[in-house]
């Protein structure tokens, strides 16, 4: 993947993203954007009236973080062998990675963290720029500490549109993998038969194994993760967001479970 974006935010899972955008653009000779957000919406408040008003003291502080974590992490690029560029804008956290992801092979972001008891906690905002962003979503989880791209990959495939996005999308990474398992679990929504899947990334010289993995009365998104570790699969590639996003919130959903619980890092495409 030759065009990675990068989102850079002074929490406790900036660490992870840069070392797998590293290891991304190493692996591809590829460029790495680094986007760093002010989110003026989380400083501001409301009157009365109608207005809105921005907190100056807390806006300064959150200009001298960003200005330090700039410092540190531009110093860190020079050093990595790698070509990059640095971008930074005021407004829309989300809206504004959907932008600039317009030219972009793969965006990297944090898996949220639930435990409650994170300092410093990545931005839940992955799922909302998966679903709206043309390139696909990378996400990774704050301990990870690289990625592993000629590692076994693993589609999870249930016939989908939203799966076949995601394997089309992530052709460009399926050409390094060790192995690439396309995962069908058995009491899953069917659609395009795991064959076409296979047959696709054959005409793309990319080889597959098939694997009907048993739900055996588990849910979807926990027979996709044991059968993740039982093919030793470094990454794993699914379509986000089969259901409406509102659905997924209210009801749950594979999407939303995956990216709460997953311990390997997700390529999601909607």
């Amino acid at each position: 993947m030759k065009s990675i974006l990068l989102h850079i935010h002074d929490d406790v899972g900036q660490e992870a993203r840069l070392q797998v955008a590293l290891d991304l653009a190493r692996a591809s000779s590829g460029h790495i954007s680094c986007v760093q957000v002010t989110p003026f919406e989380y400083y501001s408040g409301g009157d009365p009236f109608g207005g809105v008003y921005a907190f100056a003291d807390a806006v300064d502080a959150i200009r001298a973080l960003e200005r330090e974590a700039r410092t540190r992490i531009e110093a860190r690029m020079a050093r990595e062998g790698v070509s990059w560029d640095w971008r930074k804008f005021d407004g829309n956290v989300i809206q504004t990675l959907i932008d600039q992801s317009r030219l972009m092979d793969v965006v990297v972001l944090s898996q949220p963290h639930t435990g409650g008891d994170a300092d410093r906690p990545p931005l839940g905002i992955g799922g909302d720029v998966a679903i709206h962003a043309r390139a696909p979503v990378l996400s990774v989880g704050a301990k990870v500490t690289g990625f592993d791209v000629s590692g076994n990959a693993m589609l999870a495939w249930n016939g989908s549109g939203e799966a076949a996005n995601a394997l089309r999308l992530s052709l460009p990474l399926l050409r390094h993998a060790g192995m690439v398992h396309i995962v069908e679990v058995s009491d899953d929504t069917r659609g395009l038969p795991s064959t076409e899947a296979s047959a696709y990334l054959s005409r793309h010289g990319i080889a597959s194994e098939l694997h009907e993995w048993p739900a055996k009365g588990r849910k979807v998104d926990v027979a996709l993760l044991h059968a993740a570790v039982e093919l030793d699969a470094a990454y794993m590639v699914l379509g986000a967001y089969g259901h409406s996003r509102l659905r997924e919130t209210i009801l749950g959903g594979v999407t939303r479970d995956l990216i709460r619980s997953s311990h390997l890092p997700l390529l999601l495409a909607h």
